[in-house]
């Protein structure tokens, strides 16, 4: 009679190399035997009986070496993190050196550090867990049908062809893992902190707050709130702004020398690709010299008599004029690439469509809108989408031209033209709001990735990727 194990597993798929393909977690749990549903708590067990020593002791040593963790360093880190820490850093007179000292307290940023640290070795320990059942769950399989198990050599042979994949990827997954999502985890939780300029430590504790720093967005009459939704409300304003008037005014420089009657193309394209080969940060730098009170435009308005003798344009100190100027400016550094990308998508344009649409009356305006413009918008609206997304974190026009300004009572530590980035920068590096820091940075975050791919997901180039091909 066939074995219950054996009748299991008659169906399933093997790979070259014995591993289960179509395997589910869920059918891992329900077919596997009592030995393979042990090696989820004792890592290795299953290999070990089957005589996969090496794989087994490998299994096995993960989780010693995670025991040990927890029993040495791991276990009073996660109490930590739960509190924060509890100890205060004391001044206490030192009879000996007949000077004050401080004395060792708790330091809340490492103990949240610690504890983020120990929270993800956990998910991997349980990770691997799960990895030892599957490997014993595949010992099983093969096993029930009078295959070849695997030895150590098979796995290390196995590494170099099938798995390479795997061996290729370990170290740069290390590296996101560390420098990446571990530090992203650290900076999300900071939001739920009364981690700011009064909490600083190790002088200083902080405490979890849960949802208060949020709330505060939301509340009515907060001075966060009143400061929160304008400058939210200037960010998309900005971002739209900044990329529809690039994208139209590029298209429509491009069209106007692209067209069969334009002399001399590569020179005019070559004249407005001279700005881009100057640094942005230089051309931010002198256009925040030229539009000042005392720059070249106001001493040329007041000779020409535009302006009174002692008066001068508000460019960056008027939030209105500052707003139309940064917009302005934005438009000198990208337009030129806007226009190199719409040439590109205008030369692949197949010329026969022209033709025909010719050959049909159809008018220039008629040919732009049923045949050039679907063309580049197919093409383009990926890269509409991230010059949005980019443009919401343009950090550096705001910074180099006004530096948020000008400044409003009003706000909280915000001026009249910042972002929602610069004003994060504000709240970190100068104010020390680091709690608050984290709640903004969350929101762009939230914002950014519902209008991302909200707006991908409706485009032609999701729906139809072949329209034109």
């Amino acid at each position: 009679m066939e074995t219950k194990s054996a009748k299991a597993n008659a169906g399933l798929r093997l790979t070259n190399n014995g591993k289960p393909a179509d395997a589910t977690p869920s059918q891992v749990i329900r077919e596997s035997d009592v030995l393979t549903k042990l090696s989820f708590f004792i890592f290795g067990l299953g290999n070990l009986v089957n005589k996969q020593i090496i794989r087994g002791l490998i299994f096995l040593a993960i989780e010693v070496g995670y025991i040990i963790y927890m029993v040495s360093f791991g276990a009073s880190a996660m109490v930590d993190f739960c509190t924060l820490g509890t100890a205060l850093q004391e001044e206490v007179w030192d009879e000996a050196q007949g000077l004050f000292v401080y004395t060792d307290g708790d330091n809340s940023m490492l103990c949240m550090l610690y504890g983020v640290i120990t929270i993800v070795l956990t998910v991997l320990v349980i990770a691997a867990a799960y990895m030892s059942m599957k490997s014993a769950y595949c010992t099983q399989v093969r096993k029930a049908r009078g295959m070849h198990i695997p030895t150590f050599m098979d796995d290390l042979k196995s590494l170099l062809e099938d798995n390479i994949h795997g061996l290729l990827m370990a170290f740069p997954s290390f590296g996101i893992l560390a420098f990446t999502i571990i530090p992203l985890i650290f900076m999300i939780l900071i939001a739920f902190t009364s981690y700011d300029r009064d909490h600083q430590p190790p002088g200083n504790l902080f405490d979890w707050v849960g949802l208060s720093n949020f709330s505060q967005l939301f509340t009515s009459g907060s001075k966060l709130a009143a400061t929160f939704w304008p400058v939210l409300g200037w960010t998309l304003i900005w971002a739209v702004c900044a990329t529809f008037s690039n994208f139209i005014l590029g298209m429509l420089l491009a069209l106007l020398i692209n067209r069969k009657d334009t002399r001399i193309k590569g020179f005019w394209r070559f004249v407005f690709v001279l700005s881009i080969a100057v640094p942005q940060f230089v051309t931010l730098l002198s256009m925040s010299t030229i539009f000042n009170a005392n720059g070249p435009v106001n001493v040329m308005l007041r000779a020409i008599g535009l302006i009174g003798a002692t008066e001068s344009v508000p460019f960056f100190t008027d939030a209105t004029y500052a707003k139309i100027t940064i917009i302005g400016i934005n438009m000198w550094i990208g337009i030129p690439y806007t226009m190199l990308s719409t040439t590109g998508i205008l030369q692949n344009i197949p010329t026969e469509l022209y033709e025909a649409a010719r050959i049909d009356g159809a008018s220039p305006p008629t040919i732009f809108r049923k045949i050039t413009l679907p063309y580049m918008m197919f093409v383009m609206t990926p890269t509409l989408i991230t010059s949005f997304t980019g443009n919401i974190n343009n950090f550096n026009v705001i910074y180099l031209l006004t530096g948020g300004g000008p400044d409003s009572l009003d706000y909280y530590f915000a001026g009249k033209t910042d972002l929602l980035i610069t004003w994060l920068y504000r709240l970190t590096i100068t104010q020390k709001d680091y709690n608050i820091g984290s709640v903004i940075g969350i929101m762009t975050f939230v914002v950014l990735a519902v209008t991302a791919l909200l707006t991908y997901h409706q485009t032609g180039s999701y729906k139809d990727e072949g329209a034109f091909q």
